[in-house]
């Protein structure tokens, strides 16, 4: 009987990847925080960049060593600070899988840089996967992420 009462709260917590589905209000949460960053990111909004990482960060990525909310905050403030580049994010959300308390989310951020002196630009493409941890407030915050550059 247990069997048959976890095969189905499983099967109504987990879909096929790719099946259309309306997004659940903790989906939508998540993708409003999501597009919020990357708005706030492009404008410079470097006093607001951090909110969407919970204190308990760790972050990897692709050749780089683990680091944490202090870190990963000082990185993209100096960043948003550097006058002489100029950053830019595209987000593209690929799935959002949302688990009680947990959400992952497989996702593409395209980074542009365009530097001032020498003048020129490039491109690259993260893919990424952020697991999210519902905080005491209720907001959905990235408590860990795995990203790599799969620009050829």
């Amino acid at each position: 009987m247990r069997v048959f009462i976890w095969i189905g709260l499983l099967s109504l917590t987990l879909s096929p990847p790719g099946a259309a589905q309306d997004d659940s209000p903790a989906q939508a949460a998540i993708r409003a925080a999501l597009t919020g960053w990357t708005a706030d990111f492009n404008a410079g909004n470097a006093e607001k960049i951090c909110e969407l990482f919970a204190p308990d960060l760790i972050a990897q990525y692709q050749g780089t060593p683990e680091r944490g909310f202090h870190a990963i905050c000082d990185q993209l403030e100096r960043s948003l600070g550097d006058r002489s580049k100029t950053y830019r994010y595209a987000l593209a959300i690929k799935e959002i899988l949302v688990a009680g308390e947990l959400a992952v989310v497989r996702l593409v951020w395209t980074l542009t840089v365009k530097r001032n002196d020498p003048p020129g630009e490039t491109t690259s493409d993260e893919i990424g996967m952020d697991i999210f941890r519902r905080q005491a407030d209720g907001s959905w915050k990235i408590s860990r992420y795995m990203a790599y550059d799969a620009s050829p």
